[in-house]
């Protein structure tokens, strides 16, 4: 069984391919397709947004499509960045400028009130119109500064309080565990095993 990642981004795709690792599928990346779709993220929610991936690559494809879509919600900033978290600053995936406008954001916010958390909705799509969605998320709180050079996005800013860490600080052995994607894709796993069973079987 094959499965698209319907993600043009390349360390959120290396992240979902690592944790699936464990599955008997064969992951396939958007990069080895020829033309890879590149759906407009407009909707309102991260469910919107990862049905709307898994739809577009499905379709291009025929197979079986994994989105992700995901973000850090903010308490202090009700929710935001949310759904705009890539392109907070305004550039899609300039990581440097979203952490640089979340730290001014957040300049004279007290410690105790700069709770947040990393939320994961993923939608899985198959081609005969199957969906299966699962979601997940961390909770931690937004730091004063970067700490740590491993991971992507607002990692370097998001203190895991039990650890003493950011996530950057943390890595990949880590996140693979215990990340919102990670914790989303657990949900996922045992249904993806049984449409295994039933792919091999048919």
């Amino acid at each position: 069984m094959q499965i698209v990642l319907a993600t043009n981004n390349a360390k959120k795709a290396a992240e979902l391919a690592a944790i699936l690792g464990e599955l008997p599928v064969t992951i396939v990346p958007a990069s080895s397709l020829d033309d890879p779709p590149r759906p407009v993220e407009d909707g309102n929610t991260f469910e919107a947004n990862a049905r709307k991936k898994a739809v577009a690559f499905q379709a291009a494809t025929g197979g079986w499509a994994l989105a992700d879509d995901s973000g850090l919600e903010v308490d202090a900033l009700d929710g935001a960045p949310g759904v705009y978290s890539s392109r907070y600053a305004g550039v899609d995936g300039d990581d440097d400028a979203n952490n640089t406008k979340l730290l001014e954001a957040l300049a004279n916010t007290p410690d105790a009130e700069r709770t947040a958390r990393f939320r994961c909705v993923l939608c899985l799509r198959g081609p005969a119109g199957e969906e299966i969605l699962a979601s997940g998320k961390l909770e931690g709180v937004i730091g004063r500064e970067r700490r740590g050079d491993g991971g992507f996005g607002y990692d370097p800013l998001f203190l895991i309080p039990s650890e003493g860490k950011s996530l950057a600080e943390l890595g990949a052995p880590f996140k693979n565990i215990h990340s919102h994607r990670a914790r989303a894709l657990a949900q996922l796993e045992e249904k993806i095993r049984s449409l295994v069973d039933r792919v091999e079987t048919s």
